[in-house]
């Protein structure tokens, strides 16, 4: 490639001139490029930087016929126009309060730069303007470090200008200032639950509305599932789960992370003054694209303050199908198989955050027709479901699981769904339902699905009741998909493929997928997650083996003959079918002796 105007000491991009190196380069024609220059455009569009309006315009690439002219390759090309490298922005990457220290917001948005990193021997600074470098000599004097210069795209580089600054001006200025007391409006966040409570006046700040108002927005556009605040003795900590992977997003000041969760205590309308008990709170709000979400709070006290978790709770869940969730094939109807009995309990397992819920929430989904009464307690709620009955536990007033069931009964319900089976009150409940010709469902915390019947024995429900009342059992796991823009061809060694199988003999697959990350990713090789499986039918074999004295093994292998396929083995043929990684498979499954 030439340059079609030699660079010049400042030259800033102009939408003539880019227009003219992109025809000379043969990504357009001269005909387009005149159609776009002849354009009347507003002064919003004049004021955009050449390469956004061009990206805009959703131009057909003449060099890949197919694909458009997109933002990401128009960067590209100008890195490789300026011979300086590509950086895609990851702001979980970003260190925000050492970045925005390098300059001032009107030096970067003057020359349309943005720092992304600094440490002791280098200071790297994103540009949108590459042949533009009259301030370099000036930072590389004030900052003693030299400047690397990459180009990224246009539209990151502004967005994240103002995201950053406006972030680090309101953390600053929430460590200053002397808090207000006057309450600000809520704009689009309301409470679910009342819980009561003081207001707390450093949460009153604007300052601190803004910062949590940022983390909110933030945590959406960036798919995350929880939000964690982290007080710690010099700094608190904020970091976000993203498909089941924590990552550090930000450190504050201690004082702006108290009064950041009494802002937010104060939004779910949970006890603000008092910070020695955990507390639960609920608030509903909405994401950038204007859709309702719900964020489920819960606090705990800890040695520098209270740890405040939000659980980020996505309403398309509810429209999810069971081939979205990963359920296909011969698992959907075994499932169903489980499920679409008039009576008995399905019980579905597996460790905290791997999905369980999701699932009961999409099966109760399809089950609840207007023939049938769906009931269920659940501790707390997390979904809000027009087509269910849905009651909160509340110990406070011994309304706990067992008495929910208790009084469910009297409701004439036909399905009841139990959030989690902990004790033996609530067991036998369960197990009451289920004999009184009631479809019970229900959770229960265990690694596989053959150990969900010892544990029942464990919590001394007796095991000729678990052999006439349960229809199955399903154990799950969650595991990350891999991108499909960014996925890589490999091998796999046949041992580890083994591992996965055991104890059926496969052949390996001759070739499999990795992670390698991509803008579309950021740069994990992963995006979203889908279930892994385990399903357990009892049927009559399998019924015989239930007793009091109940040899898990035995009744796994016994599964096994029966159909069922372990995790691993659901995770195997996810891998071969390119859905997601070995080392992911093999992170998230638990290993059994054969």
């Amino acid at each position: 490639m030439t340059f079609h105007h030699p660079p010049q000491a400042d030259r800033r991009l102009d939408l003539a001139s880019v227009l003219a190196d992109l025809t000379a380069d043969g990504f357009l024609d001269r005909g387009t490029a005149n159609q776009i220059l002849g354009q009347n455009r507003s002064r919003e569009q004049s004021a955009m930087h050449p390469l956004v309006y061009i990206a805009g315009q959703q131009l057909e690439n003449r060099l890949q016929p197919g694909r458009k002219l997109d933002a990401e390759t128009l960067t590209r090309w100008l890195a490789e126009k300026s011979g300086l490298p590509v950086w895609h922005i990851d702001p979980l990457r970003v260190n925000v309060p050492a970045v925005t220290a390098v300059m001032s917001y009107e030096f970067a948005r003057r020359h349309q730069i943005l720092c992304l990193a600094a440490d002791r021997d280098r200071v790297v600074i994103a540009t949108a303007q590459p042949f533009a470098t009259g301030w370099v000599e000036g930072l590389e004097q004030a900052t003693r470090k030299p400047i690397e210069r990459v180009v990224a795209n246009p539209a990151d580089v502004e967005k994240y200008t103002v995201e950053f600054y406006t972030l680090s001006r309101s953390v600053m200025g929430a460590g200053r200032a002397q808090m207000g007391t006057s309450r600000p409006a809520l704009t689009n966040v309301e409470q679910l639950f009342e819980v009561g409570g003081l207001q707390d006046p450093d949460a009153q700040d604007q300052h601190i509305v803004n910062i949590v108002d940022w983390l909110l927005q933030y945590a959406f556009d960036q798919r995350a599932s929880d939000i964690h605040l982290e007080p710690r003795r010099d700094k608190g900590r904020i970091r976000f789960r993203i498909d089941g992977v924590l990552h550090q997003v930000y450190e504050l000041p201690p004082q702006v992370m108290t009064a950041m969760v009494s802002r937010l205590k104060i939004l779910a309308r949970m006890n603000v003054a008092e910070k020695r008990k955990p507390q639960d709170g609920r608030v509903k709000t909405k994401s950038p694209d204007g859709d309702e979400v719900e964020l489920r709070l819960s606090t705990l006290p800890t040695a520098f303050g209270e740890k405040l978790v939000m659980r980020i709770f996505d309403p398309e869940v509810l429209l999810r199908s069971f081939g979205d969730l990963g359920l296909t094939g011969g698992d959907h109807e075994r499932w169903q198989s489980m499920t679409s009995r008039s009576h008995g309990i399905v019980l579905v397992t597996g460790p905290t955050g791997s999905g369980k819920t999701t699932t009961l929430y999409s099966t109760l989904k399809y089950l609840a027709t207007e023939a049938v009464n769906v009931s269920t307690v659940e501790d707390p709620i997390e979904m809000v479901e027009a087509a269910f009955n849905q009651t909160q536990v509340n110990p406070a007033i011994d309304f706990d699981f067992a008495a929910g069931i208790r009084t469910l009964m009297r409701q004439d319900p036909d399905i009841i769904m139990v959030g989690e089976i902990r004790d033996l009150a609530t067991a036998e409940m369960a197990t009451q339902a289920a004999l009184t010709g009631h479809l019970v469902l229900s959770t229960l915390h265990t690694n596989d699905a053959p150990t969900a019947i010892t544990r029942l024995l464990d919590l001394g429900v007796p095991g000729h009741l678990i052999r006439v009342t349960l229809n199955g059992v399903m154990a799950q796991r969650l595991v990350r998909v891999l991108c499909p823009q960014c996925k890589e061809r490999t091998t796999v060694d046949p041992d580890v493929w083994q591992e996965l199988v055991s104890p059926w003999q496969a052949a390996a697959p001759s070739h499999v997928y990795q992670p390698v990350g991509c803008l579309d990713c950021r740069n994990t090789g992963y995006l979203g997650r889908i279930g892994l499986y385990e399903i357990m039918v009892i049927g009559d074999s399998l019924r015989a083996l239930v007793n009091d004295q109940c040899d898990t093994a035995q009744l796994r292998l016994r599964a096994m003959k029966e159909g069922m396929r372990t995790l691993r083995l659901n995770g195997a043929q996810k891998v071969a079918a390119g859905v997601t990684s070995v080392e992911e498979v093999l992170r998230v499954t638990p290993q059994h002796e054969h």
